[in-house]
């Protein structure tokens, strides 16, 4: 799969929804996984700060398809405009990081010609050594 037809993939569940002053699936996120499978999710943003990212959508559907590994992932956003991609936010990193430790290789597509490796975009993951 192409990054652009992944893009795609995310573009096509963005369907925005207000609830009072939250909104929901503004943001939606596609992967790509080792096996070849994509799973899409999209966000979901509440008052108590319980909601969560796109990208912890869609890993939630590839886990719980029993997949772990993490090819390629993207996020994208569209306003009033043309869809935009979103670089995942600092959690997000950490999370496709945790999911399995071969995802620190995972490709984040940052735009429809460029992306970067998780390990780049997230480059301190080992904890410090004791100081004495």
């Amino acid at each position: 799969m192409t990054n652009d037809e992944l893009i795609d993939a995310a573009a096509a569940v963005l369907h925005p929804y207000r609830v009072d002053d939250r909104l929901f699936g503004d943001v939606a996120s596609a992967l790509l996984t080792a096996g070849g499978n994509v799973y899409v999710g999209v966000c979901i943003d509440t008052a108590s700060g319980t909601g969560f990212c796109a990208e912890h959508a869609a890993i939630a559907a590839m886990v719980t398809a029993r997949e772990y590994k993490i090819a390629k992932i993207v996020a994208v956003w569209r306003g009033d405009g043309p869809v935009q991609v979103v670089p995942p936010c600092g959690r997000c990193r950490e999370f496709i990081r945790q999911i399995d430790p071969a995802n620190i290789d995972t490709e984040v597509i940052l735009g429809s010609g460029r992306t970067a490796s998780l390990r780049a975009l997230l480059p301190e993951t080992d904890w410090p050594s004791p100081v004495s």
